[in-house]
């Protein structure tokens, strides 16, 4: 899924009350952290092109950095300790293992399948890739649905 919607999703499902900010940033964090950084670079660069890049062209730090962003084990961990610490932060973080659920089933083999379970397991599923037009506008009539409930919310609220 793209990363907007990503941080969409984190901030109308888990920054509606406090730290929106931090909750957009939990929502697109598993991709800020991979291709967000290489874009980066690559702009920086002058070496940026629109498009998905060729997986021979990625450096092998961007697959390591997808797994550990896009595993439930990890980021599972990661939010237990914080919600030791302080369970209103946690809750906010919410937006990343969100953002695992949505991309898991929409990932092909053919570019970067979700690594779920990494490091314990390198199971993945061979999903239908988010930019298909049956998964792209149901992804966009969920956002309009949820920010269309939180506006109504807030009025009657």
């Amino acid at each position: 899924m793209d990363t907007l919607s990503h941080a969409l999703w984190g901030y109308g499902l888990f920054g509606q009350r406090r730290w929106p900010g931090w909750a957009l940033f939990f929502g697109a964090m598993p991709d800020l952290i991979s291709f967000g950084i290489f874009l980066v670079m690559r702009v920086l660069g002058g070496d940026w092109h629109p498009g998905s890049p060729p997986l021979a062209t990625l450096p092998a730090w961007l697959f390591m950095s997808y797994n550990v962003g896009h595993s439930f084990v990890v980021c599972g961990v990661v939010i237990g300790l914080v919600a030791l610490w302080d369970k209103r932060y946690a809750f906010v973080m919410l937006g990343w293992p969100f953002h695992i659920v949505l991309d898991f089933p929409f990932h092909s083999y053919k570019y970067f399948p979700t690594p779920i379970f990494w490091p314990i397991s390198d199971f993945k599923i061979d999903g239908i890739p988010w930019s298909h037009p049956l998964i792209w506008f149901s992804n966009v009539a969920g956002l309009v649905v949820l920010f269309g409930y939180r506006v109504r919310q807030k009025r009657h609220g």
